[in-house]
């Protein structure tokens, strides 16, 4: 069990690390409000898809930037197009599809996401009344308008640290697979026919949330313990796209026809693709990716980087969980709105620890609020907090 965890770790590092360094260079590079200037009027569908296909989210960033554009004018189609193609792919998971699953496998995951985010987003333009405008902040990981290297980097580390849970669950479950699961039980699974391991795959995957990038390991020891390869890619499309979750987001903000569309698209979608994928390409050919040697001293070196970075994620999650601060009945308290997750929970922590005259801070997700302790006076606290990407409601 020990080698195979690491065996998958050695496979797994140099690729999300490159992935990593690329999401934080698209970060610097594109202007702060480019992908919400593209995604109106004319052609905005195949816009939000074309943009949201490279960009490295999972559902943590999806949901609040997807259903964000929404607020900003897109249409459902748009924000349709980008929900169910941008959690399916990324760079990142695509450099690591192809190091488990070879390039055939990869390229194809990516051509089959945009597809059904094209149909769906089409779909839902078509089908859809117009909806109210969402409630929910454009990212959940909103940031100042900095693009320098260091900027950067706090982009490549925050999206690392927003999955690495998931990361690592992926890493044991695959390793669990490979050491406990019989070789043939999936293979027998297969013999029932080729629809049953991709329906019982499209059945586990669309009520759990699943990381495109975190899932690839676990897809990977699925298919060589004799899964088909189409019954993977079920999993790595139906799984990023939907949760339960999502689902409840999508039917709030957009509504019940522009949700049927958004689970039709990606339930049909994903069979049609396995089927398609299982009658092109051979299994072999797919799955060759995870039977390289990843022991060069690049890949030992990437995984002692991605180890030591969960290792410090663990320790400062344990560290918050500790307990909240006790900052005093004399602090100042303010709402938040626009946090969805625990990371914008830290982005204000860091807005605010950075604000002269604070002493003391405590945020919480659920109510969003922040208080805080110090010589600092309340206009400067809400400074902080609007300036972080985050909104300050006016008393009503």
């Amino acid at each position: 069990m020990l080698t195979a965890l690491w065996d998958i770790t050695l496979e797994l590092a140099p690729w999300l690390l490159l992935g990593m360094a690329i999401a934080g260079l698209l970060h610097g590079l594109l202007p702060r409000d480019f992908v919400q200037r593209h995604l109106t009027g004319r052609g905005g569908v195949a816009k939000a898809v074309a943009l949201g296909v490279p960009l490295p989210l999972c559902s943590c960033g999806v949901i609040p930037t997807g259903l964000g554009l929404k607020k900003d004018g897109a249409s459902n189609g748009a924000s349709v197009g980008f929900l169910i193609s941008t959690p399916q792919t990324g760079v990142d998971s695509m450099l690591v599809s192809a190091s488990f699953l070879g390039w055939p496998f990869a390229v194809f995951k990516v051509f089959a996401a945009a597809v059904t985010g094209l149909v769906g987003g089409w779909f839902a333009d078509r089908v859809s009344a117009p909806a109210a405008a969402a409630e929910t902040p454009l990212s959940c990981a909103a940031e100042s308008g900095r693009r320098d290297v260091r900027a950067m980097f706090d982009h490549a580390i925050d999206i690392l640290r927003s999955i690495w849970k998931w990361l690592v669950f992926g890493i044991v479950v695959s390793a669990a697979i490979n050491a406990f699961v019989p070789s043939d039980f999936f293979a027998r699974l297969s013999n029932a026919g080729a629809i049953v391991p991709i329906l019982a795959a499209l059945a586990v995957s669309l009520p759990l949330y699943v990381c495109a990038t975190a899932s690839v390991p676990i897809a990977a020891a699925l298919v060589a313990s004799g899964m088909p390869t189409g019954a993977a890619l079920v999993f790595l499309m139906a799984g990023p796209a939907t949760n339960v979750a999502t689902i409840g987001a999508v039917y709030r903000t957009l509504g019940a026809r522009s949700l049927a569309v958004y689970l039709s698209t990606i339930i049909g979608g994903s069979i049609g693709a396995a089927l398609l994928f299982d009658s092109l390409v051979a299994t072999g050919t797919a799955a060759g990716g995870h039977v390289h040697d990843h022991t060069a001293w690049w890949a030992v070196a990437s995984a002692v980087v991605l180890l030591a970075f969960m290792g410090w994620f663990a320790m400062d999650d344990a560290k918050n969980a500790l307990g909240s601060k006790d900052v005093g009945d004399d602090a100042i308290e303010v709402p938040v709105e626009g946090m969805t997750c625990p990371m914008c929970v830290k982005h204000v922590t860091k807005a605010l620890e950075a604000t002269e005259g604070v002493d003391e801070v405590d945020v919480t997700l659920e109510p969003g609020r922040a208080r805080v302790r110090g010589s600092v006076t309340p206009d400067n606290v809400k400074r902080a907090i609007v300036g972080a990407g985050y909104t300050v409601p006016e008393p009503a």
